[in-house]
């Protein structure tokens, strides 16, 4: 009777944070992972106040665009149009921005576990499957699920694989046993002085603090269902969510910190970053982290097949529903582009650190507009922004443009 007690309260916890799950999933995903694990084998763990900082703004975002959605009743790019003498070119530039840099990341994404699913088939069978046949395995199951599932199924998925992400990556910490003193010792701020260094602090900004992120919340939230009386819940689960993905970033960071930095050796694939992980962790080191990578990747693929028709309903305020016409297709030529990693001449890594800080440049469109709404009284009501809620947005607006000038000039 106790357990079953327990185990009742776990799943009512995590309904509750069904929204921060869902972003959870899609946050942290190959992105993320291969961002993360480049940063601690180039930088060690200098670059944590990078981490840090975005986390706490993307908690700033998530409860500024969620209490948006639940003073007003509309989705964000919604009430950019509306509250806006330009919001309409506003919100189209956000939505063609933000769908083609998913576009990009999801190339990558299958790239990488295309690679890393055919690096698993060697290691088990000493020949690997194609990555081609691999790709089509993948997006055909992927679409399948999209094709008859809902937006409930794909939260219950994606709670799945951020679960399964976070057992993988805590047990290969605990495996590979990194270097703590080199990892407590390189938690010194700093800004590195060498060529790409800021182009990953810009794709850190990008992975975590990230515009898809803030927009796609007032959907999740709206999907759930909640109203004005959930503010509470809705900060609470905004909390969650942050202070996860910072966790789960920093235990991938300090991996690679306290054990590839260590040694000197850089990262640019995803396979090599199994290859030098298998010698110290063996072959059940090398799956766990394939699992934890595969899982992170597939958690990613839902949010970004939903992106596109969810940013259309979005910006015409129209129903979502997942089983119309506009959604299907939209899906389906947003899943093809999985196919992307095999024409394209760029390792998926340097392409998911592209798209990572490519989305850093959309984050000053996405960051403004909420402060100047959460400020309205009249879109807001009573409820419009304290002190320390301003405070914050200020802080993001600054870090936005010091990432966006990150980017570019490293670009250049």
């Amino acid at each position: 009777m106790g357990n079953k007690n327990i185990l009742k309260k776990i799943l009512v916890g995590i309904s509750l944070i069904g929204p921060g799950l869902f972003l959870i999933g899609y946050n942290i995903g190959t992105g993320s992972v291969t961002t993360m694990a480049k940063v601690g084998a180039e930088h060690g763990m200098s670059l944590t106040w990078a981490l840090l900082l975005s986390c706490i703004f993307t908690y700033v975002m998530m409860v500024a665009y969620g209490k948006t959605t639940l003073v007003t009743g509309k989705t964000a790019l919604n009430n950019i149009k509306s509250n806006f003498s330009y919001g309409k070119p506003l919100a189209i530039y956000i939505l063609v921005a933000l769908i083609f840099g998913e576009l990009f990341a999801l190339t990558g994404i299958f790239g990488i576990m295309a690679d890393l699913l055919q690096e698993a088939s060697r290691l088990l069978w000493g020949k690997g499957f194609s990555t081609v046949s691999i790709i089509l395995v993948l997006v055909l199951s992927l679409y399948l699920l999209f094709w008859f599932g809902q937006y409930k199924t794909f939260e219950k998925i994606l709670v799945f694989f951020v679960v399964l992400m976070m057992i993988s990556f805590f047990t290969v910490f605990i495996m590979l046993k990194p270097n703590l003193t080199v990892i407590v010792q390189g938690l010194v701020p700093r800004i590195p002085h060498t060529p790409g260094s800021l182009q990953l602090i810009a794709a850190i900004a990008g992975t975590t603090c990230c515009a898809t992120v803030f927009i796609m919340r007032s959907t999740v939230v709206a999907e759930k269902g909640w109203g004005i009386n959930n503010l509470k819940t809705e900060k609470k689960d905004a909390a969650v969510s942050a202070s996860t993905m910072f966790l789960l970033s920093f235990v991938i960071m300090a991996v690679s910190a306290g054990t590839l930095h260590v040694m000197g050796l850089k990262l640019n694939n995803t396979v090599d970053m199994i290859k030098l992980f298998q010698p110290i962790g063996g072959k059940v080191a090398a799956f766990i982290l394939i699992l934890g990578i595969v899982g992170a990747g597939i958690s990613t693929v839902f949010p970004i097949i939903l992106l596109a028709p969810w940013l259309i309903s979005d910006y015409t305020g129209k129903k979502r529903d997942v089983r119309s016409p506009m959604y299907r297709i939209l899906g389906l030529i947003g899943i093809l582009f999985g196919f992307g990693s095999q024409f394209i001449n760029m390792t998926s890594p340097l392409l998911m650190v592209f798209s990572q800080a490519l989305q850093a440049l959309i984050l000053p469109a996405v960051a403004i507009p909420v402060f100047i709404l959460i400020n309205r009284k009249s879109v807001m009501q009573e409820h419009v922004a304290g002190a320390w809620m301003n405070i914050g947005l200020i802080a993001v607006i600054l870090f936005s443009l010091m990432t966006s000038y990150f980017a570019i000039v490293d670009f250049i």
